[in-house]
């Protein structure tokens, strides 16, 4: 399993540097939202497993949506002045708040499910809250405003990065030295050893970062890693817990050894929103 996971990781890693740093952002933004509405059809199987036309009908609302977004805030009126569109800032605040909400959710599990779990309506608002402030997030980074290009893209790539260190330290050292359960009611599988691991390697990249960017200062930068760390830990366990809750192992089949769509960017869903509002309300 791991061999095809890191086979599979090979073959994309090149397809999303490639969109990161070389795609102007019109054409960033449709592909990001291409993969968006895959998640989304796969997130229509947590609502209502097993029924095909939900999945079908979950993923074209969301399309529209997405569509909605980018029609209301076309490229020239995201950033006006370095201040962003009200809209976009809207939709990111929905998305912090809904992972402080998710965080509750998570660790009150099961008994939260009472409340959602034979609810279509909320599950289908979870999902939008989930997939459409990473869309925006996205593009927000990928565009922000700097004296260089590139700038965005590498701010979209550090958030990346914090999502694969987190989850190959909590992997490995999950592995090596895991025997506290994190929490066993929704992810069985994840330790508490294997979260410290993942964070030590958020605070390594942090350190990195504050290295390599001048105005980046030492707590600044292990502020803004760890807590995407943590977000990106968070977005996993909240996946985990509607999967559980609608006895899902695996979001979908489309890639080989990571599962769905979904199961790849679960933890993206969560740390993109959050670092895009760090970074926006700190002006790191």
């Amino acid at each position: 399993m791991l061999k095809q996971r890191v086979l599979t990781a090979l073959c994309l890693l090149p397809l999303a540097l490639a969109g990161i740093f070389m795609l102007p952002l019109p054409t960033f933004a449709l592909a990001v939202a291409a993969i968006i509405v895959l998640a989304a059809r796969e997130w229509g199987a947590l609502i209502r497993p097993g029924d095909q036309l939900i999945k079908g009908a979950y993923a074209v609302a969301v399309a529209l949506l997405l569509g909605a977004l980018m029609v209301l805030v076309p490229e020239p009126l995201l950033w006006v002045d370095q201040q962003l569109h009200p809209l976009a800032h809207g939709v990111l605040l929905a998305g912090g708040l809904w992972w402080v909400a998710s965080l509750l959710l998570v660790l009150s599990y099961p008994k939260s499910a009472r409340w959602w779990h034979r609810s279509p309506w909320l599950k289908s608002l979870f999902g939008q809250l989930t997939l459409l402030p990473c869309f925006v997030a996205l593009v927000v980074l990928k565009s922000w405003p700097g004296l260089d290009n590139l700038d965005g893209a590498y701010l979209v790539l550090a958030v990346l990065l914090l999502v694969w260190g987190a989850d190959t330290g909590a992997y490995f050292v999950g592995k090596a030295i895991g025997k506290n359960k994190l929490i066993p009611r929704v992810s069985p599988g994840k330790t508490r050893e294997g979260l410290f691991g993942g964070m030590a390697v958020c605070a390594l990249l942090g350190l990195l970062g504050a290295y390599l960017v001048p105005n980046l200062s030492v707590v600044e930068a292990l502020a803004l890693a760890l807590i995407t760390g943590l977000a990106s830990a968070l977005g996993d366990l909240t996946e985990s817990m509607f999967k559980r809750a609608a006895d899902i192992k695996d979001s979908g089949r489309l890639l080989p050894g990571h599962g769905g769509i979904l199961d790849r960017i679960d933890s993206v869903t969560a740390a993109m929103p959050v670092f895009a509002l760090l970074y926006l309300y700190f002006g790191i």
